[in-house]
């Protein structure tokens, strides 16, 4: 009669349990890291290079482009946690892009070390940024949050003078790349491109913040909102290609009486 009790105990907790963000993917092939390329990029003893979804590394150097600070340190944290351990790939859409690389995201599966979820730890630990593309945004709802921990301990890249967020007025004219930027709303015009649903200017700023179709809702925010914006610039443009990134922060307090 015990035991009885005990396995309807141990089946309604089960039951209760919230279920994990990765129960919902699709899972996908497993595999046991051979190399790592980047902090945000592994290949698998199958010969299959994995993206890891949902986050931004510092790049590596390429070319003639430099690397990003912390990018070495990055690789080091997701070898750290990952080479030689078998893992799993799980799907939110999109599987692969234009290099065959597996977008994925990717959870330790062996008993070598804890279980982990790379994309999540590497958020966790300050290792990469937050960047979400809508097909392949499944399961990051907790994100947002995990970065934002980091960025407020000062944890791996949000030590770096050159990872602190930036009001946008203060971006220079012609800056290139993937950034987080702080910015007051000053305005919204209209779109000509069938993938964008608005234009946000932010005050005194020459940055606009080009709002996708799945992040159309911003589109209805009223001048002076403070928000927090990732995105590549480019051509004085960021496109916002998801809700998750870009957030609404409290109001800024009024300066100091004269």
């Amino acid at each position: 009669m015990q035991r009885v009790f005990l396995s309807l105990v141990l089946g309604l907790l089960a039951a209760c349990a919230k279920p994990h963000p990765l129960d919902a993917l699709e899972p996908g092939e497993r595999g046991r890291v051979v190399r790592i390329l980047d902090g945000d990029a592994l290949v698998l003893d199958t010969g299959q290079s994995v993206r890891l979804a949902g986050i931004e590394a510092p790049a590596r150097p390429y070319k003639d482009r430099e690397g990003e600070p912390f990018q070495e340190e990055a690789r080091r944290m997701l070898e750290d946690m990952t080479l030689g351990r078998e893992v799993q790939l799980f799907y939110a859409g999109l599987t692969r892009d234009r290099y065959d690389r597996a977008l994925a995201q990717v959870r330790t599966t062996d008993a070598l070390g804890p279980d982990l979820w790379l994309n999540a730890e590497m958020l966790r630990r300050g290792g990469a940024r937050m960047r979400i593309y809508p097909d392949t945004a499944g399961g990051s709802e907790a994100f947002p949050e995990l970065e934002a921990e980091a960025r407020t301990e000062r944890r791996g890249l949000w030590a770096k003078q050159a990872y602190r967020v930036p009001d946008a007025s203060a971006l220079p004219e012609g800056f290139e790349r993937f950034r987080l930027v702080q910015g007051k709303v000053a305005g919204m015009t209209g779109s000509e491109t069938f993938r964008t649903s608005c234009e946000l200017a932010l005050l005194n700023s020459s940055v606009r913040l080009e709002i996708a179709n799945a992040a159309a809702a911003y589109c209805q925010l009223p001048e002076g909102t403070d928000v927090l914006a990732r995105g590549y610039v480019r051509e004085g443009r960021m496109e916002v290609s998801h809700r998750l990134n870009l957030q609404v922060l409290p109001p800024s307090p009024p300066p100091p009486p004269a």
